[in-house]
């Protein structure tokens, strides 16, 4: 089967998608930024919507309307909001998603008004974060939401100089991905769960245009954006689907125990709500094998999915689960282009193959 994936073009898109902020609830420019790269391949009988939560969904037709499917990825990443400006004029924070607060340690932010949409740089980091005036602090106090802090880039010491540049509780913080592409294929960055999966649809639509072709069966491709915060595809995928591909990043989470890694497809067996279907299970690693797409088999006693999300909401489907391989996941991540390649280059095969 001809699988022309355009790698470099999936990696162009990703680094674009990456540096859109998008934290779970915080969704219309990265949106928009989705949308404005696939309308301009016409896509013949596409149809476009959005659900009322704001998920972006695509319909393609198919040669075949008897057995119609879904593939998913998601565009909101972690992040985190203000819970309250203290007196000294630092921020309090609680978190989008679930991360560890050691992994954003020392990250630079931009902290959004919720309200005037007014944006301020500055830096999460302990509230003891010197070696010279607290060493034993700094190396043995815990990494908790009560220790944690936003120290703005403004002239502000106390609360009401903060309120007064605009800044309160409810404002978004948008963590810096630091996109970095290697000359030996490495793309690192946060927030690749799952914007790596996002690049993974859209190089399977600009593969379908390449080809010239529709899929074997009528599909929706829906772009969750609350997956992060657990029902993200409980809404919007239409209820006649009988299959419904889920590809998210965390699914591939390299690390002790796990089969995954940086270079291949992973296909989720098991995750902590159960099994996946293994009839799909079976029919994707076997189009791995047939157009030698490298892959791995793999579990994840931690992770959850949209695909979880949508069977929670009553879905009568058959779900599977495949994404990039990924390293050091919720933290600064890590993948690699083949892997990019070879989970775009499934799904295409998924997409032509009846």
């Amino acid at each position: 089967m001809n699988l022309p994936v355009d790698t470099e073009r999936v990696i162009d898109f990703l680094s674009g998608l990456l540096n859109t902020p998008s934290p779970t609830g915080y969704y219309q420019e990265v949106m928009q930024y989705v949308w404005r790269a696939i309308e301009p391949m016409n896509l013949p009988s596409l149809t476009v919507a959005y659900n009322r939560k704001g998920a972006l969904i695509l319909t393609l037709a198919g040669q075949r309307d008897d057995s119609p499917r879904a593939i998913s990825a998601h565009v909101d990443t972690l992040g985190a909001m203000v819970r309250e400006v203290k007196s000294n004029g630092r921020l309090l924070l609680t978190q989008l998603g679930g991360y560890g607060w050691q992994a954003v340690e020392s990250e630079n932010v931009t902290v959004q008004s919720l309200i005037s949409g007014k944006r301020i740089r500055g830096t999460i980091q302990t509230i003891s974060p010197s070696v010279h005036t607290a060493p034993s602090e700094l190396r043995e106090s815990h990494r908790d939401a009560e220790r944690m802090e936003v120290r703005l880039d403004v002239r502000a010491s106390n609360k009401e100089e903060t309120q007064a540049l605009g800044i309160d509780v409810g404002d978004l913080v948008f963590f810096d991905p630091r996109v970095e592409v290697t000359d030996t294929g490495y793309v690192k960055s946060r927030h690749l769960d799952d914007k790596a999966g996002v690049a993974a649809l859209y190089g399977a639509l600009l593969a379908l245009r390449e080809l010239g072709a529709a899929p074997a069966q009528r599909t929706t491709f829906f772009f969750s954006n609350y997956e992060e915060v657990g029902h993200g595809a409980s809404a919007g995928i239409p209820s006649d689907v009988h299959e419904y591909v889920v590809v998210d990043m965390a699914a591939s989470t390299t690390g002790e125990h796990q089969n995954s890694d940086e270079y291949s497809v992973g296909i989720g067996v098991k995750d902590s709500t159960g099994p996946y279907d293994l009839d799909l299970t079976r029919r994707l690693s076997a189009l791995c094998k047939q157009e030698g797409i490298p892959y791995k088999l793999d579990t994840y006693p931690n992770y959850g999915s949209d695909g979880s999300a949508f069977l929670r909401a009553g879905g009568d489907v058959r779900v599977a689960l495949i994404g990039p391989g990924l390293d050091a996941s919720h933290a600064y991540e890590r993948t690699h282009r083949d892997s990019l390649e070879a989970t775009t280059k499934l799904l295409l095969a998924y997409l032509l193959t009846p």
